[in-house]
């Protein structure tokens, strides 16, 4: 009798896949059915989760620009006003939202989310309540959202800056304009959209239109701070700045973009766009449209007649780029309090943060030349890699540089056009090595090292009696500033410096501590005038008999050099009297904008 071993047939793949399958269903099964016993003897109860998501909005395109009018804002009402002008001369219906005021940042925190810094709840409860004011005269949300975008600039990073855009479309929702649309223009983004037929055309006619726009309201806005202090007759200068934005306005508006037409267009075939496009830029490097344009704002301002012997501190303005710029309770209108208080403004343009952009990336690419997917520079012996990578690194670098190189020209040909009295724009690579040492230039996010970097130049260059920081309450970049800029202050002795947040509420108690360091501002301004008159062996009465001697002297666009280590400007008019005293007529110097 023999006997039989049994052996199991064994399993194939798929059986082995579906046995280890349920398995694992099995265990979720039980894991969720303890966690549910869990939270059921805890008292715990979940709730399901609506995540904030991107509406898909309907695009808008040109067919409609006829019909549309592009909503912006967030600037001052001269940057403002001469970017209207760009857009109408470009064929769009353009229109500013108001500066935002206090209901503005309430409106923006009923609508938005918690924990937003002030510049967030500021410009999108402005938002909404413009919209709410249109819906107020008549119009119905659909029409609203029919008839109007919103545009506005964008970044990922660091801070809150990277998520405008959601808390935009998020307020508006909440408030009953879902389907508003948001045109987003990225930091980073390229130079035109890839829809052909978008209405926002993202053109270089675009940028160029929106650079001058931005530049001219820059040195427009610089000049009318520079000389209203020391006005004679109080609100003249308002007047004619006035007066000079409805000009400048018109001639932005006016303002036909440049194009390569008839023979010579249809001669040069495929070439014609290339050939247009140095055309623009030839057109813009050559032309004088703007800038004849601002010598007759230069000659207005020059009929305010001026007193120079006032003595006045010089207060320079930095921080983050909304506080530092907005003219309203955004910043606790700090620009008209330190005015009312008696110190002369220096602002802020925004062509610095524009300069600053393009630094950035002439530094990225220094850091990351020959790094490409993960990988390490080639070893020296492999010459021909190595000087590919070396010359593409010097072609982009080169690009950039030229950008740097046109885009200062361009600024300060508008600042000489207008007379030459505002400042010329702070060297990044000065600023650079400035604020290294104290804050790594290569951190991003906000206005990154140029806070401190600032603070040192304007007070070390003689440029201000004090440094002012205006920045939102919880700004991360500006935070981190701040712990830098104690090491700051604790190696440049003579310093002052203020930092002040902001918010939409506080603003007495701003007030307050800005008098006390202006106090310290004004006592130095007034020592280093009593100095310069004791240098110079004058007293007040003689310095103002020159004056009147020389008429010429009490024009905002007569010159007077810059003395080192003298800061404000009575006491250095008080040099230039010494210097001239006996002479026939005053020696006009070299202006502000060699600082």
């Amino acid at each position: 009798m023999s006997t039989q071993t049994f052996e199991p047939k064994p399993l194939q793949p798929a059986e082995l896949v579906q046995i280890g399958n349920s398995i694992e269903e099995t265990i979720r099964q039980r894991l969720a059915e303890e966690r549910a016993r869990l939270e059921a003897e805890a008292g715990l109860r979940q709730h399901e989760v609506h995540h904030f998501k991107r509406p898909q909005e309907r695009p808008f395109t040109r067919e409609q620009r006829g019909r549309t009018t592009l909503l912006f804002g967030g600037l001052t009402w001269k940057h403002e006003k001469l970017v209207h002008g760009a857009l109408e001369g470009l064929g769009y219906r353009a229109e500013a939202v108001p500066t935002p005021n206090v209901k503005a940042f309430q409106t923006g925190k009923e609508y938005g989310n918690n924990g937003q810094c002030n510049p967030t709840y500021f410009t999108v409860g402005n938002l909404v309540q413009y919209l709410q004011n249109l819906e107020e005269q008549g119009l119905t949300k659909q029409e609203i959202i029919d008839r109007y975008v919103f545009f506005t600039a964008g970044a990922c990073g660091p801070c809150r800056f990277g998520m405008y855009e959601a808390e935009y479309r998020l307020a508006l929702r909440n408030s009953g304009f879902e389907g508003f649309r948001v045109l987003l223009f990225q930091q980073s983004g390229g130079l035109s959209q890839s829809d052909a037929e978008a209405g926002l055309e993202m053109n270089l006619d675009f940028f160029l239109g929106i650079l001058n726009a931005l530049n001219c309201g820059d040195v427009m806005n610089e000049v009318a701070y520079a000389i209203r202090p020391y006005e004679l007759h109080a609100g003249e200068t308002d007047r004619v700045l006035d007066e000079s934005m409805d000009y400048l306005h018109e001639v932005f508006r006016k303002k036909q973009p440049w194009k390569l037409e008839g023979n010579l267009a249809a001669f040069l075939g495929g070439f014609k766009d290339t050939a247009e496009y140095i055309g623009k830029f030839v057109n813009q490097v050559k032309g004088d449209e703007y800038t004849s344009a601002l010598r007759h704002c230069r000659d207005r301002f020059d009929t305010i007649e001026v007193d120079r012997l006032r003595v006045k501190p010089i207060v320079k303005i930095t921080g983050e780029f909304w506080a530092q710029t907005t003219e309203g309770d955004g910043n606790f209108n700090m620009f008209n309090f330190l005015q009312r208080e008696g110190a002369q403004v220096l602002v802020e343009p925004i062509g610095t943060w524009i300069m600053y952009m393009l630094h950035q990336v002439v530094q990225k690419y220094r850091d990351f030349k020959g790094l490409e997917e993960g990988a390490i520079l080639p070893p020296l012996w492999k010459l021909a890699t190595r000087a590919k990578i070396e010359i593409g690194y010097r072609q982009k670098v080169a690009k950039l540089k030229l950008a740097e190189a046109i885009f200062k020209s361009e600024y300060h040909k508008i600042v000489d056009a207008l007379g030459g009295i505002a400042h010329h724009l702070a060297d990044q690579y000065e600023l650079q090595r400035l604020g290294h040492p104290f804050y790594n230039s290569r951190s991003g996010g906000g206005e990154g090292h140029l806070e401190v970097a600032k603070n040192i130049y304007y007070s070390n260059k003689d440029l201000a009696h004090m440094v002012l920081s205006l920045k939102p309450f919880g700004c991360m970049p500006s935070t981190q500033s701040d712990g830098a800029q104690s090491a700051v202050v604790s190696n440049y002795k003579d310093m002052i410096y203020l930092p002040v947040e902001t918010s939409g509420e506080g603003e007495i108690n701003a007030h307050s501590r800005v008098q006390m360091a202006l106090g310290e501002a004004k006592n130095k301004a007034k020592k280093e005038f009593a100095e310069a008159l004791e240098k110079n062996e004058l007293t007040l009465e003689q310095c103002r008999a020159w004056v009147e001697a020389h008429p010429e002297a009490k024009r905002p666009m007569y010159h007077v050099p810059h003395t080192a280590g003298v800061v404000g400007q009575a006491a250095n008019f008080v040099y230039h009297i010494g210097k001239n005293r006996g002479q026939g007529s005053g020696v006009r110097g070299q202006g502000a904008g060699a600082n």
